[in-house]
């Protein structure tokens, strides 16, 4: 007599997080529901992201502060520190313009339109700054960057400098890389079936990001306009907008066709001789 097949272990048990497959088309149906949302929530949503990612920026400058950490661990440490932004979109709810590059998979597909992705990268950039500006104001009015016997600010005025100081081309691979690792960090997370495992898929990708120099529109949207507040010499609106622009275009290359695309590619692509999709 055969023997009887052995027991099947209930799927979560099998694996404990989904195939990238399966992860292609979660990315995909967030898509869509991101691109529908009524324009008051997806505002709000995108507010709460520009706030949360200019606290994780916060953050960062306190721990980079110390100088007795060394370059390395400091830079490390500053970048667990700035994945608080993203964990927070993530866990919490939010409307991110760079993790929402991620759209273009949606779009390629067919599942939503050209406007209608435009319209969301839209209202979720301008309301990502508003979040990140107004983050910017209330640590100018609550004299935070005094930290440290004023060692908060000169870092929050070093950090501003350099970024000005960037060249358009520099500042676009920047954000290339920048967004590359921001948006597998979100893919990660969709990986993800608990809590701790999303914490854990983000700060990785992030910390390494933040690390290494990488720039994020976003996290700018805070770091440059709280030196202009504070009077830092040399900052003003034209390098803020002089970073932004080259930064978000090599956001948006970098989430949506290294992360986007290639995965569409990989995962959601089929020839015209395969029968569709169901």
């Amino acid at each position: 007599m055969d023997a009887p097949p052995p027991a099947r272990l209930p799927e979560t048990l099998e694996i404990d997080a989904y195939a990238p497959a399966q992860i292609a088309e979660r990315v995909e149906r967030a898509g869509v529901a991101k691109a529908r949302l009524p324009f008051l929530q997806t505002f709000t949503l995108g507010v709460l992201a520009g706030a949360f990612i200019a606290l994780g920026a916060l953050y960062f400058t306190l721990v980079t502060t110390d100088p007795g950490l060394g370059f390395g661990p400091s830079r490390l440490l500053g970048g667990i520190a700035f994945s608080l932004g993203l964990v927070m979109v993530a866990i919490a709810g939010a409307e991110l313009f760079t993790g929402n590059n991620l759209l273009v998979m949606a779009w390629i597909d067919g599942r939503i339109r050209l406007s209608e992705l435009a319209r969301n990268w839209a209202i979720v950039y301008v309301a990502n700054f508003a979040g990140a500006l107004g983050i910017a104001v209330l640590v100018w009015l609550a004299d935070a960057l005094a930290l440290g016997q004023g060692r908060m600010l000169a870092t929050t005025a070093a950090i501003a400098k350099a970024k000005i100081a960037i060249g358009p081309v520099e500042a676009l691979v920047r954000g290339v890389l920048c967004n590359l690792l921001v948006c597998m960090a979100v893919w990660l997370s969709f990986a993800a079936r608990e809590v701790t495992g999303k914490i854990l898929a983000i700060v990785f990708p992030i910390s390494a990001f933040v690390a290494l120099g990488f720039e994020h529109s976003i996290a700018n949207m805070y770091l440059i306009p709280v030196a202009i507040l504070h009077g830092v010499e040399g900052v003003g609106v034209a390098g803020l907008f002089a970073n932004l622009v080259p930064v978000t275009l090599g956001n948006i290359l970098g989430g949506g066709v290294l992360v986007g695309l290639a995965y569409w590619l990989c995962y959601r692509w089929r020839p015209a001789t395969e029968a569709p999709r169901r």
